[in-house]
């Protein structure tokens, strides 16, 4: 058998490394796992080719290739096409081919006995729900052999039977003797999908979760590699599954930001799947009541086959959503209007569930009007301008734009403006303050200090231990509590100024999920949206639920300003220990990739260079280098670069040049984000 192997190690130099086999030669070793000598150190890496002559521009001489020490898996755990998907993984998102392997691999040396995570010994089965003709007409058209497209979208508001769609989906391919891969987005926040799923298929289901020990983990790899296991339910890294015969990938909740990765490799689950899909010849469908505007504009477009569902199967109908314009309220109202109080006091006489949602992730400097409701913002980009205090200065974080805050409101030249925010550190003693019978319990990152806390405080608040929960983002998600009637989101503002593009789809986005929580089970729910903009798109079409408007004026604001999905982004962000070396970076950098630039403007076209990516290169703006949003985060100060262009590759070429032959300083770190999701 071969007698050379290379060797993907986790280290970020974009290339692999050639060990000698060792015996016996006649087991193949490529996608198994092997320990080895790296300079001094002993490590592990993956084989990802093996060959019987080395290549003749070889480096090295024979004799001081080392040999691998350990072969550690019997079973490869990466098949040759799952070693092509890493390698495009690292091509397009700019890593190395060992960080993309190593995404994709469990960490463990060996299996344990624990076995795999699993609720089936204690779920009874159960059987595939009635399907109505909207559902069974999209059964069928997914996985009809005429459809035009291999990509589909499942479209239908909360409650209307997506997931059952999904699983009738699934069992269909499970029937033809193939494999199935179901994203969600996170698994703390989805158990009833992931119980849904284990409920049906039972052991044939396997799910891969960030409570997998490595080794729990390395032993779901095998049931799903022995086809003990066929349905595959996990977030993210469950896209990379070794599944035996692919036939189906579902994505839950597509639109959700945590399918795309915060660290390298930062793939996003999506772009993967359809990658997967596409290569395999086989279908992909993705969900949600919000879909992100990058899918709706396929739909639009035709890209993507839509399949709508529109009937609420609980019987339950839309909840009652009111805007309540807290410009109208008492000076001295903290966080509860006046409206909201009485309606928490009705809900709480009826013995019904409130859960109050806050999102905490908001710049609380922007400039507002009190007056009129005007607000800042850049001249270039459209996004909310930052205050800094330090400068006395309002800035735009994409294109560093800065101006002198005004005296007065410049639309209608009232004294009545400045910095509007809301803390929230206070909700929570307020609302136990006004309400002291009842049952309160907050949820979000700070307040779940142990493993598991946040299944038995979902669990408890479902069986009625609570009658009210505060909760952040987290309680947006796929949750279906019996009990709830009433749904008061506490300030609406505060994802629109952020300095981001995507902030009114977020915005739009969280109203309308957290609405979808409401009234699903009786038909008086009720949603009340406080908010200082109640005029504003986002907030106004998701409060009257018209979200066709909603994207439709989006798509339009997105195409004037050439955002996605009408441009591609590529994010660079320089960190460092002192906030000149951040900007010297980025400043050093943006010199090269204009550079770069002109270099690819100036390639001849021939076979590998087309006159698109000629026109692409002339079309590619730099933005920046400016402070990021959050300049500082765990000591180290950030300045980034955003790349803007009609064509990823050429951004690709451009930014992948510069991350490999651009000596940085040595306590400088650069990320590069392909298509990045956020930009704070």
């Amino acid at each position: 058998m071969a007698k050379y192997l290379q060797v993907a190690l986790n280290v970020p130099v974009n290339q692999t490394f050639t060990y000698l086999n060792i015996e016996p030669f006649d087991v193949p070793r490529t996608g198994c796992r092997v320990e080895i000598k790296f300079g001094a150190r002993k490590t592990r890496g993956c084989v990802t080719s093996e060959t019987d002559v080395l290549p003749p521009d070889f480096p090295l001489e024979e004799s001081k290739i080392r040999p691998i020490t350990k072969v550690l898996d019997e079973t490869p755990l990466l098949t040759p096409r799952l070693i092509d998907l890493a390698f495009w993984v690292s091509g397009y998102y700019i890593c190395s081919i060992g960080e993309a392997v190593s995404a994709m691999l469990p960490s463990a040396k060996r299996e344990s006995d624990a076995g795999g995570f699993s609720f089936a010994d204690e779920i009874s089965p159960e059987k595939p729900a009635v399907l109505s003709e909207e559902q069974k007409k999209a059964v069928e058209e997914i996985l009809s052999p005429e459809a035009k497209t291999n990509i589909h979208y499942l479209y239908g508001p909360t409650g209307t039977g997506k997931t059952e769609v999904f699983l009738q989906c699934a069992q269909k391919i499970l029937e033809q003797d193939k494999g199935v891969i179901y994203l969600v987005p996170e698994i703390g926040l989805t158990r009833q999908v992931i119980e849904a799923v284990v409920k049906r298929f039972g052991q044939t289901a396997a799910v891969l979760h960030s409570g997998l020990t490595p080794s729990q983990k390395l032993s779901e790899y095998h049931r799903i590699i022995n086809r003990e296991a066929r349905v595959v339910i996990g977030a993210r890294s469950a896209v990379f599954a070794p599944v035996p015969d692919l036939g189906l990938i579902i994505i839950d909740e597509e639109h959700d930001g945590s399918y795309k990765s915060g660290s390298t490799p930062r793939y996003h689950g999506r772009q993967v799947a359809m990658y997967r899909a596409k290569t395999l010849k086989i279908p992909l469908v993705m969900g949600s009541a919000t879909p992100s505007v990058e899918a709706w504009h396929l739909m639009e477009t035709k890209v993507i086959e839509r399949h709508t569902l529109t009937k609420r199967l609980a019987g339950g109908k839309m909840p009652e959503i009111k805007t309540v314009d807290l410009k109208n309220e008492p000076a001295d109202t903290a966080c509860l209007s006046r409206e909201l109080e009485e309606e928490i006091k009705t809900t709480l006489a009826e013995k019904k569930q409130t859960i109050l949602f806050l999102n905490r992730r908001g710049f609380t400097h922007f400039y507002r009007c009190r007056s009129c409701g005007f607000e800042l913002k850049c001249k270039n980009c459209s996004v909310s301008l930052t205050y800094h205090k330090s400068q006395n200065r309002l800035r735009c974080h994409y294109c560093g734009w800065n101006v002198n805050p005004p005296q007065q409101c410049p639309q209608c030249g009232s004294l009545d403006a400045g910095y509007s925010g809301f803390g929230t550190e206070f909700i929570e003693s307020e609302v136990k303050a006004k309400f002291p019978n009842a049952k309160v319990t907050r949820i979000d990152t700070d307040s779940l200090t142990r493993k598991g806390e946040l299944q038995e405080k979902l669990t408890a608040f479902k069986n009625g231990e609570y009658d009210i929960m505060l909760g952040t983002q987290m309680v947006a998600k796929g949750l279906n509590f019996p009990k709830l009637k009433l749904v008061g989101v506490i300030l609406a503002d505060t994802a629109l100024h952020l300095p981001d593009f995507r902030a009114s789809e977020r915005t739009f986005s969280l109203i309308t999920q957290v609405a979808g929580r409401a009234g699903r089970f009786f038909p008086d729910g009720k949603v009340l949206v406080q908010t200082y903009s109640p005029e504003r798109e986002p907030i106004l079409f998701s409060v009257k639920n018209a979200p066709e408007q909603f994207y439709s004026q989006e798509i339009n604001n997105r195409k004037i300003l050439n955002f996605p999905p009408f441009s591609r982004l590529v994010r660079l962000v320089f960190r460092a220990p002192t906030e000149s070396q951040a900007a010297q970076a980025a400043e050093g950098a943006c010199k090269i990739l204009k550079t770069e630039l002109y270099a690819l403007y100036n390639q001849k076209i021939s076979q590998y260079f087309t006159e698109k990516q000629k026109n692409d290169a002339a079309s590619t703006e730099i933005l920046g280098p400016s402070e990021c949003p959050l300049s500082k985060i765990s000591g180290s100060f950030r300045w980034q670069i955003i790349l803007r262009g009609p064509g990823i590759k050429t951004l690709q070429q451009a930014a992948s040049k510069l991350f490999y032959n651009y000596s940085r300083p040595a306590d400088v770190y650069i990320e590069t984000d392909v298509d990045p999701v956020n930009l704070l």
